[in-house]
């Protein structure tokens, strides 16, 4: 720990670490069980899918700690998965971006009415995309219609190992999304956050990364959020990253660079990433205007609904609803082999995070599993504090 403030959390923090790894034996807890017990639970519920490692970590309103992990970080010598183990950021880092363009607007040094033609003149156009008729806000809310269809990815073991290293500038995947014609309704646009960091910079002067970590991550001490740019690993400690493609087809997946690297590319931990929610929704990271205009919310599409029941999207924050009443605010981040779900009530009091280092993304089904069980986490640790709730 390099920063005062960071020796500070730490001291004042209890934490307790909770190894899980009988999955039947957390099955069978008695209901009414600690909040710490239930995480043990769940933790160990995501591992019996066929998760490789799980990590997760819950902050109460009074700091105290709570942290679970089950399986291994490494598949051939069976080591445990470290509680403060890196993990790739992946769409979490939108809530980074977002923040900096609110905060920007509040400077008065955009505005998100601004169409993408005025701060990114003749980038967006061609097969039907018009960057004169989508502005900022669409952007950070995906309803600008930029599609993803012409991104690079991998679907195989094959296209994994070709394309682990290829680097792509912001610039030439927005060429890509161009060839493309626009999608409409709500559709979640990778793209769309590629175009508001070059918006950052063309704003700034500065690259979108720098920004962030001026702005954010240095008054907040996370000095375990960090820029990785075009290196292919993640720092030590960490779990591997696993991508299951099928029976047979489990594949470390851990070593690659990540696509929209030139500012989307951070790793962190699980206690950075809360902090981070933790600060954002207290109000220390915007004016009350701008954290009122990033929790206006839309309507997400029918197939987003499938990945986040009742939810809606803001601007770089997703609301869902809490099993025990009220919504709660997130943004998972899914890249590379990690899968990451979190979540923050909305006095910034409690929240939970919890990162998954195997992604089983070869049926529907296995996808939405892993996501309903990651999901269910969330919701039983924020609803810990609730009245009648343990």
């Amino acid at each position: 720990m390099t920063s005062t403030l960071r020796k500070c959390l730490a001291t004042a923090a209890a934490v307790t670490v909770l190894l899980a790894t009988d999955a039947a034996a957390a099955a069978a807890l008695p209901a009414g069980s600690s909040p710490a017990a239930r995480l043990r639970q769940d933790v160990s519920a995501i591992h019996a899918l066929g998760i490789s490692g799980v990590q997760a970590r819950v902050i109460a309103p009074d700091g105290r700690q709570t942290v679970a992990t089950a399986g291994t970080a490494d598949l051939r010598t069976g080591r445990p998965v470290p509680p403060d183990g890196y993990l790739r950021m992946a769409s979490t880092s939108k809530t980074l971006i977002a923040t900096v363009v609110l905060q920007l607007a509040a400077e008065g040094r955009l505005s998100l009415d601004d169409t993408v033609d005025r701060r990114l003149p003749g980038v967006v156009h061609g097969n039907g995309n018009d960057g004169t008729r989508i502005t900022l806000r669409q952007l950070l809310q995906h309803t600008g219609g930029i599609s993803d269809a012409g991104l690079p990815g991998y679907s195989t073991p094959a296209e994994y190992y070709q394309q682990r290293h290829r680097a792509y500038s912001d610039e030439q995947l927005v060429a890509r999304a161009m060839a493309v014609p626009p999608t409409e309704g709500w559709h979640y646009s990778n793209t769309g956050y590629l175009l508001l960091a070059m918006t950052v910079e063309k704003v700034t002067g500065r690259p979108a990364h720098q920004e962030i970590e001026e702005r954010i991550l240095r008054p907040l001490g996370l000095d375990h959020t960090r820029w990785t740019g075009i290196s292919s690993t993640v720092p030590r400690p960490h779990a591997l990253a696993y991508q299951f493609f099928g029976p047979g087809a489990r594949v470390d997946v851990t070593d690659q660079i990540p696509v929209g690297h030139e500012n989307l590319s951070w790793v962190t931990t699980t206690l950075d990433e809360n902090r981070l929610l933790r600060a954002l929704l207290g109000g220390r990271l915007l004016p009350p205007g701008q954290l009122a205009e990033m929790k206006r919310t839309v309507p997400v599409s029918a197939e987003a609904e499938q990945f986040w029941p009742g939810g809606r999207y803001g601007l770089g924050l997703v609301e869902q609803p809490l099993s025990c009443g009220g919504t709660y605010w997130s943004h998972e981040g899914g890249d590379g082999g990690y899968i990451t779900l979190n979540g923050v009530t909305d006095d910034g009091g409690r929240s939970a995070v919890v990162s998954m280092s195997e992604a089983r993304g070869d049926t529907p089904e296995h996808i939405l599993a892993q996501e309903h069980a990651g999901s269910a986490l969330i919701d039983h640790a924020l609803c810990a504090g609730s009245p009648g709730r343990r």
